[in-house]
């Protein structure tokens, strides 16, 4: 299954694996570039040390391609840098920030720079200032989300970018989405929900066990007032941050009441009060399976139909 992104990464096909913070370690990102897609590690929240160690791991994991996603706003960002230029990994994906200023950088190190964006206009900057390809990832997606749906970008996305490979996320997570991805136009697909279902994902059982158990209509966006909307399964901690967020409450209680969730979710396993972040797309997310198998299910069906609409 040949694409432009495939051509770019030098991966069998069109899908990487979404950067999620807590949730994308080096045993994540190796199984899911040797099932032939291109895995990320996420460094969001974690240390330099972390980031080194885990590059490390995914190296001796895999001999393929695989990334590392950067949270431009981290504290330590400058140092995360550094470590991913001097590990030279295949690609970076980043997002929480603006990317330009880092292009260069990445570029001297001979990494390829794949930001996450959430607008046209936002997608036509990052394509001038030259990075080598796009992520374009609607509301439906779980974690930190922009305000269009992902139908409505890829409408208003794909036909003017012409440069370079654009990439589509945002509730896709089977073959169907990677499907009407590839017929919208694009060039690949990311999926960060579908492998938190995976036996390579570190994430906490509980937390995958009330992915299984959720229904369409159990996912919530919190901060979505505040122009910091995150999607996250509905629970106590939802509940709460909601009734404060409605009632007024300043940015920075918000800020303090959701800190520390996000790990207290994937990590601990606490299902109430932390934050299990997921995107809308919760019905077919119903087992755990290996990497390899929910790659394999998921190409045999994109290849299906584009041997049907031939």
């Amino acid at each position: 299954m040949k694409t432009k992104i495939t051509e770019l990464l030098g991966i069998k096909y069109p899908i990487i694996q979404g950067g999620m913070a807590w949730t994308s370690d080096a045993n994540l990102a190796a199984a899911v570039s040797n099932a032939g897609g291109a895995g990320i590690i996420a460094t969001g929240g974690r240390t330099v040390e972390w980031t080194r160690d885990e590059i490390r791991k995914a190296k001796d994991l895999t001999a393929k391609p695989f990334g590392v996603n950067i949270m431009l706003m981290a504290p330590n960002i400058a140092e995360i840098i550094d470590v991913v230029c001097e590990e030279k990994v295949a690609f970076v994906t980043l997002g929480a920030g603006n990317p330009v200023p880092h292009i260069e950088k990445f570029h001297a190190a001979e990494i390829k720079v794949i930001p996450v964006v959430p607008s046209v206009k936002l997608a036509k900057r990052v394509e001038e200032a030259g990075v080598d390809a796009m992520v374009i990832e609607g509301m439906e997606g779980g974690g930190h989300i922009g305000q269009q749906t992902t139908m409505a970008l890829m409408t208003n996305v794909l036909p003017l970018i012409k440069k370079v490979p654009v990439l589509v996320a945002g509730g896709i997570s089977d073959g169907r989405g990677i499907a009407a991805a590839l017929m919208m136009g694009a060039d690949g697909v990311q999926m960060g929900s579908r492998f938190i279902l995976t036996d390579e994902c570190p994430t906490h059982p509980k937390a995958k066990e009330a992915i299984i158990k959720a229904t369409d209509t159990d996912s919530a966006v919190t901060g979505f007032s505040r122009n910091n909307a995150v999607r996250c399964l509905k629970n106590e901690f939802t509940k709460e941050y909601l009734e404060k967020e409605c009632s007024g409450a300043p940015q920075q209680e918000l800020n303090d009441f959701a800190t520390g969730t996000n790990r207290l979710g994937a990590v601990e396993g606490d299902i109430v009060h932390g934050a299990v972040l997921v995107g809308q797309s919760l019905n077919v997310l119903n087992d755990i399976l290996p990497c390899a198998e929910v790659m394999e299910r998921s190409v045999s069906y994109t290849h299906l139909r584009a041997h049907e609409t031939r």
